[in-house]
């Protein structure tokens, strides 16, 4: 079995009839079992029951569908008898199913060493940059990836940011260079790779750490060690945090292809091979010969003020990607080219409106602590609005860390026993609003409502919840909007023609 694995380490290798089982039928199980399917292989898709639309389109692509609870293993996967499981990334590895796998003796691979295998589909493969970290994903993927396509390349912004690597793979037009945002749970995964054709990323990026997922992984050493396989067998250059010992401690650790370089970052002056800011300047002194003496200009903290990306830790993510960019040859100018013309997200310190000098800030993406504490670091005065599914995450910390920046603090979310309890222990002079809603819908009014009760002129009242959404809502996106929504049917009429309060860097 392991043996013909081994050989299947490009798109134009023999597929035919190997026998897999695909767990999931989200957007990366869908994907690896459509491929898997174009391949020739003998694909068994197991999902659980009430599966969105795309249990309708399995047989369409040529595989076959079992929808169980999947508590216990199924009599169709044991007929199937697996070469390979495929696993999408929420299944946590003491699920049955995988532990079934690992008692059989089945290798089970991730989405991630399955599009890697492939990656040669459409001709000569593109490099790939890898980013993860516990905040600042998505929006240093996307950095990255405007700087490159600033440069002229083609450039794909895929994995957890939401699109598959193996879309971007079987993608006809081909691209370039693939900047891969990896979940700690892809990390997992990847980990456990096995074969000749191990994923050697060009450069690689660990933005920083802190707790979160420790319901998934069962402890914070497990997910730290997850997140360090991002610098794995990486090529050019390991980007780190500098203001992160767990970062730096995990390039030292990291086992590397020879050559590659350590590249750190941070808000700070830099040294040579670092990015940094020096007098209100960010600046590379790691991608020019003399960098023991100088420094190139990237763009400064003034402008990227205008674009508004001036809050800390978004000028840290533009650090991030500036140097991997740089790693792989964009010139500062088109990086802060790129710069200029970039935008976030919205749901990340997003401006709603400023109404009798209280600004309303909409960062529903700070879906835990360490994301929250950037937000709530931005500004000075803050009615923080909070809670929800904390998935094993303490925020006591968090509450001390701010209690002197906080106006007051309305909490939502179904189980506030915890948040309450932290602001006892920790900020007992703060007060406290809480939204006492069971509708979807009803939330959002209420904690603006609260919030205008709270806030005074010069207040930034910040929607941070430090936690995840799905208690009450369909997901950050559908917070942030609802939110967002409240704000400007409550205060709409009343804004303030000057812009939004902006963080500082």
């Amino acid at each position: 079995m392991t043996d013909r694995l081994n050989t299947l380490t490009s798109w134009h290798a023999d597929w035919t009839g190997l026998r897999v089982a695909v767990l999931g039928l989200g957007v990366t199980g869908f994907a690896a079992a459509d491929t898997l399917a174009e391949l020739g292989a003998d694909v068994l898709v197991l999902a659980p029951v009430g599966t969105d639309e795309r249990a309708g389109l399995v047989d369409v692509i040529g595989a076959r569908l079992v929808q169980t609870d999947l508590t216990e293993v199924p009599n169709e996967l044991e007929a199937h008898r697996p070469e390979v499981v495929i696993v999408s990334p929420g299944f946590h590895p003491d699920h049955p199913l995988l532990e079934w796998a690992g008692a059989s003796g089945i290798p089970v691979w991730g989405d991630i060493e399955l599009a890697w295998r492939v990656r040669d589909k459409v001709g000569t493969p593109a490099e790939w940059l890898l980013v993860t970290g516990t905040n600042g994903k998505t929006t240093t993927v996307q950095l990255a990836a405007a700087m490159l396509a600033q440069a002229g390349l083609r450039v794909a912004p895929c994995g957890n940011i939401g699109v598959p690597v193996l879309d971007a793979v079987r993608d006809p037009q081909g691209f370039d260079v693939f900047v891969v945002e990896l979940s700690s749970y892809q990390l997992h995964y990847l980990a456990g790779q096995a074969g000749p054709d191990f994923v050697t990323p060009y450069s690689s990026a660990c933005l920083n750490i802190a707790m979160d997922h420790i319901d998934w992984h069962g402890s914070f050493e497990a997910y730290v060690a997850a997140k360090g396989h991002v610098y794995d067998r990486t090529r050019v250059a390991c980007v780190y945090n500098k203001s992160d010992r767990r970062t730096e401690a995990l390039v030292r650790e990291a086992e590397v292809e020879e050559g590659a370089r350590a590249i750190g970052f941070d808000l700070g002056v830099p040294g040579p091979s670092d990015f940094g800011i020096v007098d209100g300047i960010v600046v590379d002194r790691a991608f020019l010969e003399e960098r023991f003496s100088s420094a190139l200009e990237i763009t400064t903290v003034d402008d990227l003020a205008a674009a508004g990306l001036a809050a800390p830790h978004i000028v840290q993510n533009v650090l991030a990607a500036s140097a991997l960019a740089r790693s792989f040859g964009v010139t500062p100018a088109q990086v802060r080219e790129a710069l200029i013309n970039f935008r976030l997200d919205a749901h990340r310190i997003q401006p709603v409106l400023t109404s009798g000098e209280i600004s309303w800030v909409n960062d529903s993406k700070a879906t835990n602590p360490h994301a929250a504490d950037a937000s709530l670091g931005a500004y000075p005065s803050v009615v923080w609005i909070l809670g929800g599914l904390l998935k094993g995450v303490d925020v006591s910390d968090l509450v001390a860390r701010h209690s002197d920046r906080l106006r007051g603090a309305v909490i939502i979310g179904k189980d506030r026993s915890a948040v309450l309890g932290a602001f006892e222990r920790h900020a007992p002079h703060v007060p406290l609003l809480e939204v006492d809603a069971d509708n979807t819908e009803d939330v959002m009014p209420r904690a603006v409502e609260l919030a205008s009760e709270l806030a005074v002129a010069g207040d930034v009242v910040l929607l941070a919840p430090a936690a995840a959404s799905m208690d009450q809502f369909t997901d950050y996106a559908e917070r942030g909007r609802l939110f967002a929504d409240a704000v400007r049917q409550r205060w709409e009429g009343e804004a303030d023609d000057r812009p939004t309060n902006r963080p500082s860097a």
